[in-house]
């Protein structure tokens, strides 16, 4: 099996750890029954609905 020729150094493999901790932002819309602001894919928060049906009762 082959091995590195030389030593990463220590920036380098953080720089390499680094990139999969960068979070991307989640797509915001807005809710068809409601008009609140949601994440895609999403049960809203505001009023319980998820592609025209409600799936949590809100009070």
């Amino acid at each position: 099996m082959a091995l590195p020729k030389y030593r990463k150094s220590k920036s380098k493999t953080m720089m390499r750890r680094r990139q999969n901790d960068k979070r991307t932002l989640v797509n915001v819309s807005a809710c068809p029954d409601c008009g609140a602001p949601r994440p895609a894919h999403r049960v809203c928060p505001s009023c319980g609905m998820y592609k025209g049906k409600t799936v949590v009762r809100k009070a």
